[in-house]
């Protein structure tokens, strides 16, 4: 396995790049700086013909050392570790934990390319890389760091594996409200490589992140439920809050919503009283019949 390990021997999506992609890299680099350098010289001599040849051979020193060796140590440690070649290859110099690279690892490098690569043309450089077996130069050796490719073909997709079956909803109550997001980073790294991982290891990985969620959640999983069965219980518990709590309406959407159903007033006209008709006989005062006899 040649990926980028952490110390908590969790792998990163990291590829080391091999020899050709790096040598063309520091090819481009090579025809850009030297284009660079022929122009400031071509320049400097210009203006400095009155000079004296002890001074001229200052300017040419420090032109070589500001040119060749000062521009790709800054523009590496700008740009993190992406010089034009790199760039246009898809790689990235970055540590040995995959972190971005500082001041102090691209001065070295670069100190270190001056023998590797320059005066040597490049010789020490590729024989060092091909017996590295994550294809690292002496400089990288020194300076603690790894050339790694950025642009990686499309392979399957790490999803985390679903707990057991008999695991499913026992967290429900569990509150998760504390747990950081580098912690659930860890947890889902650790389930999507455990099979890449030595048992032994992965046990030992497995335990503390166990505990690690215990402290935060103050709730022990349940007895004689391993660590990475723990871990995939309630991984899945939070994805499926997560989409629970996508896919549920919005209180402002159900106050914005208008009624179901809106049922219009009904308007009752007035009885106006009509006047009997004439040779119509009158009612009889007093009270109605309703068709119910009293009682005797």
């Amino acid at each position: 396995m040649s990926g980028v390990v952490t110390g908590d021997a969790v792998v990163l999506g990291l590829q080391p790049a091999r020899l050709p992609s790096r040598a063309l890299a520091v090819l481009i680099d090579l025809v850009v700086v030297w284009t660079v350098y022929l122009l400031v010289t071509l320049g400097l001599a210009v203006a400095t013909a009155s000079l004296d040849e002890a001074a001229m051979t200052a300017v040419s020193i420090a032109s070589f050392l500001l040119v060749l060796v000062g521009a790709p140590i800054a523009v590496e440690t700008l740009s993190h570790g992406r010089s034009l070649g790199k760039l246009a290859c898809g790689l990235r110099v970055v540590r040995d934990d995959g972190g971005p690279i500082r001041f102090r690892h691209a001065l070295v490098r670069g100190a270190m390319g001056v023998v590797e690569i320059l005066l040597t043309f490049g010789v020490i450089a590729c024989i060092a890389s091909l017996v590295s077996e994550r294809g690292r130069r002496i400089g990288d050796v020194f300076a603690g760091t790894l050339v790694v490719r950025e642009r990686i073909p499309a392979a399957r997709a790490l999803v985390v594996p679903p707990p057991p079956p008999w695991l499913v909803g026992r967290f429900a109550g569990l509150d998760l409200s504390a747990v950081p997001e580098s912690l659930w980073l860890e947890i889902r790294q650790y389930l999507t490589r455990a099979r890449e991982l030595d048992p032994f290891v992965g046990r030992r990985l497995a335990e503390r992140l166990a505990d690690e969620l215990v402290a935060r959640t103050g709730t022990p999983p349940p007895p004689g439920v391993p660590a990475d069965a723990f871990l995939a219980g309630v991984v899945a518990e939070r994805q499926a809050r997560d989409s629970r709590r996508a896919f549920a309406p919005s209180p402002e959407g159900l106050a914005a919503a208008p009624p179901a159903s809106v049922v219009a007033p009904v308007v009752v006209p007035p009885v106006v009283p009509v006047a009997p008709a004439a040779g119509a006989v009158a009612e009889e005062s007093g009270p109605r019949a309703t068709g119910f006899a009293p009682p005797a």
